[in-house]
């Protein structure tokens, strides 16, 4: 792969534009055993530009916010920047928020794909996906009260009262920025116990298909209560069995213009105007649920308001400054 020269051009844009990567800088690449190939890549790519890069393979999680291997963690402290390629993600654990706080670069990529190199959400203009994420940051954190219209009638409450927006910009230039890559999104831990109403997402990948039959999540004081739709039972399977990976713990703008529905959740949370809601951990943002998964369902062109302002609409982001 790394000697394709669209997929080579989207590792060197991860390291030059997205991480601003120094010659001698200490480079940890994180993968496991099914994207080992990725982590190839990027090893040559920061090897080539001048890096001091490290590889290490852990096996697949299997869930999503599953703290990593200690040797993982240790590694991670002693970096300039991580890249990690992953089937689950890392992001919401300990080992991410340490290293962040102690300086280093953080990008994580669960579930990304070669093409997402080659084609697709790398290569947005990310001058302009932070420009905008800022803006809805800003607004996340100036809300209270957000309301979300899905389809097919649906309705979700979320109380937003003293909890900050968190931007991931996909750009992390400056000691202990850490965020998804590719990225393009604007979120914030929602006031736990308080989410009431129901969401329907609309596309969703089971047994490795993707499906348009309608889900829909009835969640009451900020849990999941009920799980509807032909496919309710495989999605009740793919969170585990633990209180705290029912509650709500992330609500989601996403503001990446090349992002497109692929099934993978890395990229399709980041889709212009889509919004995502979380079930499980938030600690690494601002709330206080340290559950064993953090998981995203994404709906597609909802209806959002910000303290009664409509914000989102039909797919567009409707506040541009």
């Amino acid at each position: 792969m790394a000697t394709d020269p669209k997929f080579r051009q989207g590792c060197e844009i991860i390291y030059e534009k997205c991480m601003g990567l120094k010659p001698g800088e200490r480079v940890l690449i994180l993968t496991d055993d099914e994207k080992r190939p990725l982590g190839d890549a990027l090893y040559e790519t920061a090897r080539d530009l001048g890096a001091k890069p490290v590889l290490m393979q852990m096996p697949v999680c299997g869930v999503s916010g599953q703290e990593p291997p200690a040797a993982v963690a240790a590694a991670m402290l002693e970096s300039d920047v991580v890249i990690a390629p992953t089937c689950d993600s890392i992001t919401h654990t300990n080992a991410r928020i340490q290293a962040a706080k102690k300086g280093v670069r953080i990008a994580t990529m669960p579930g990304i794909t070669e093409g997402m190199f080659s084609e697709g959400p790398i290569r947005a203009d990310y001058s302009e996906v932070a420009r905008i994420t800022e803006v809805y940051t800003n607004l996340l954190t100036k809300t209270n009260h957000v309301r979300v219209l899905t389809a097919g009638g649906h309705e979700l409450h979320l109380d937003l009262t003293g909890r900050a927006g968190v931007p991931s910009k996909g750009v992390y230039l400056n000691p202990g920025e850490s965020g998804n890559l590719p990225s393009g999104e604007a979120y914030a831990a929602p006031v736990e116990g308080t989410t009431n109403g129901t969401y329907c997402i609309d596309a969703i990948v089971l047994d490795g298909e993707m499906t348009t039959d309608p889900i829909v999540f009835t969640i009451e004081n900020g849990h999941i209560t009920k799980i509807e739709g032909k496919n309710a039972a495989k999605v009740e399977a793919m969170i585990p069995q633990h209180e705290l990976s029912r509650c709500v713990g992330e609500l989601g703008i996403g503001t990446n213009p090349m992002a497109k529905l692929t099934g993978v959740i890395l990229e399709d949370e980041k889709i212009y105007g889509s919004v995502h809601v979380a079930f499980g951990t938030n600690t690494s943002f601002g709330g206080t649920i340290k559950a064993p998964s953090h998981i995203d369902f994404v709906a597609l062109g909802p209806t959002v308001y910000f303290d009664d302002v409509k914000v989102a609409e039909g797919g567009q982001l409707l506040i541009r400054e």
